[in-house]
C-alpha cells in the first residue's frame, strides 16, 4: 500500500526519535535503517522541506528532528513524502457521480480515512514507547542510543 519512499521515511524518523537530541549522521542513519545512502539523502531532503527535520553539514553535523517525537505524527511523515490522496469526486470523471462516490470508491475512501485517522493519532513517541521493555526497535539501534 505504501511506497518504498514512505517506508524509508518512516524508518529514518523512528530511528531519529530513538537517537534523541543527539541526532545521527546520514551515514549512520543509512546503515541503521538499511536505506541506501543516496536514496536516504532524497528522503531527508523531503522531510526537511516539510519542516520535520533539520540538518547540519560538516564535522559534528548530522540530521535531527525539528520537533519532539511527541509532536510528529506518522501522518506528518507520510504526507511529507507522499501525501495520502482521499477520493472526493469520481476518479472516472463520471458527471453522474460527481461527489456521490460509487460503492467501490466510497469503500476505498473510507479505508483511506481510517488510515489517515490512525496515522494522525500515532506519534513517533508512540513508536519508541516500548524502548527498553523487551520490545524490539524497528531498526537496529546503535549502542550510543541504548
Amino acid at each position: 500500500m505504501f511506497s518504498q519512499t514512505v517506508e524509508y521515511a518512516l524508518r529514518a524518523m523512528v530511528q531519529l526519535a530513538y537517537a534523541g537530541e543527539g541526532g545521527s549522521s546520514t551515514d549512520e542513519l543509512a546503515q541503521l535503517t538499511r536505506v541506501p545512502r543516496a536514496y536516504l539523502s532524497k528522503v531527508v531532503q523531503g522531510l526537511r522541506g516539510a519542516g520535520l527535520l533539520r540538518s547540519q553539514r560538516g564535522i559534528g553535523g548530522g540530521v535531527y528532528l525539528s520537533r519532539s517525537p511527541e509532536e510528529i505524527t506518522i501522518l506528518d511523515v507520510v504526507n511529507a513524502v507522499e501525501p495520502l490522496l482521499r477520493i472526493h469526486t469520481c476518479p472516472l470523471g463520471l458527471k453522474s457521480h460527481g461527489t456521490n462516490l460509487c460503492p467501490l470508491h466510497a469503500k476505498i475512501d473510507s479505508a483511506l480515512a481510517d488510515v489517515e485517522e490512525t496515522f494522525g493519532n500515532a506519534t513517533l513517541a508512540d513508536m519508541i514507547a516500548g524502548k527498553g521493555d523487551n520490545v524490539l526497535p524497528m531498526c537496529e539501534v546503535s549502542e550510543m542510543f541504548q
